[in-house]
């Protein structure tokens, strides 16, 4: 069962020996968020009141959450345990100290979704803001164990496919891009039938990362679990730890993406899994520290007669003779 973080629930078998999880190590909030899809619809329906108006709910009483959300204190209870928090003291504590928190970021209340009364001032607004948060929040909640394990893992792969459809797709081709200006051999694959062959000529010694949001894509999954079968180390990047795609995945590292109006799919969710990615292509970097700087300087030569000779603030280049 691959590590996905900090945060265990009352499921996991080895909750008992886990230490307390503080609020300074992962949002509730985003922890719900990526349960969501998971829990049952009573549950459900307390996330969506905890996750409407936190900082009212760390105010309110147990019985008062569960009358809004039309259900019972024993369901809030449960809601409490499934997210990783003890109960619902617990859980009223960790919603004020992220209210604090966030109040502290920004003393302006953007919100994330886009309604078609918003001026174009205030999309920019919402859109910086939720995409900025997206990254604060990634990089808040990123499994730093884990991202060191599968660091290490393709620093040493003998090949790494990266496969991913849609916006992801996108993704995948960036991790390509960046592996390849170091060096190392990475492929990216975004066609069902190219990404299943891929995966069925992988072995051991080679690494398959799969991109998915949802992490219910099932061309990705499917190929995640063809290159599993055949002996490759399997990651996933996806924002919601319990989706299908982890139950082929050796290792998973999470993002933090809020999807809102207009945006589905499209950049929260993309900007986020370009976060891990650059986490893990500078971790990669580092361990052949020599050769990807060398390979950095020879592929910068290689493109530096195809710029014009201009500099960004007007003036010409110096030459190198110069």
């Amino acid at each position: 069962m691959p590590g996905v973080s900090k945060f265990p629930t009352e499921s996991d078998p080895d909750v008992k020996d886990t230490a307390p999880v503080t609020e300074q190590e992962t949002s509730p909030l985003v922890r719900i968020r990526s349960l969501l899809p998971g829990l049952a619809r009573a549950e459900q329906r307390v996330a969506k009141v905890v996750l409407d108006d936190p900082s009212s709910v760390a105010r309110r009483s147990i019985t008062e959450v569960a009358l809004a959300a039309k259900t019972s204190e024993t369901t809030v209870t449960r809601f409490c345990k499934a997210i990783g928090v003890g109960g619902y003291p617990q859980l009223r504590i960790a919603l004020a100290a992220d209210t604090a928190r966030t109040e502290a970021r920004s003393s302006r209340e953007l919100g994330g979704d886009i309604t078609a009364e918003d001026d174009l001032a205030s999309v920019v607004s919402k859109v910086g803001f939720a995409d900025a948060r997206a990254v604060e929040e990634t990089a808040e909640q990123l499994d730093i164990a884990e991202l060191t394990r599968v660091t290490e893992l393709v620093a040493s792969a003998g090949r790494v496919d990266v496969y991913g459809v849609g916006a992801s797709a996108f993704v995948a081709a960036d991790l390509q891009q960046k592996m390849h200006r170091i060096g190392r051999v990475c492929f990216a694959w975004s066609d069902t039938h190219i990404m299943l062959t891929s995966a069925a000529v992988l072995g051991e010694g080679d690494v398959a990362v799969a991109i998915s949001h949802s992490g219910a894509t099932t061309d990705t999954v499917e190929a995640l679990r063809v290159a599993k079968e055949h002996g490759a180390t399997t990651v996933a990047i996806t924002n919601f730890p319990r989706s299908p795609i982890t139950s082929v995945a050796d290792h998973v590292l999470t993002t933090a993406a809020r999807e809102t109006t207009f945006r589905s799919g499209a950049t929260a969710s993309r900007i986020a899994q370009l976060t891990v990615i650059d986490c893990l292509f500078i971790g990669v970097a580092q361990r052949h520290l020599d050769t990807a700087m060398a390979a950095l300087d020879a592929t910068r030569d290689a493109v530096e007669g195809h710029r014009l000779g201009i500099r960004p603030d007007g003036r010409r280049r110096a030459t190198r003779e110069q």
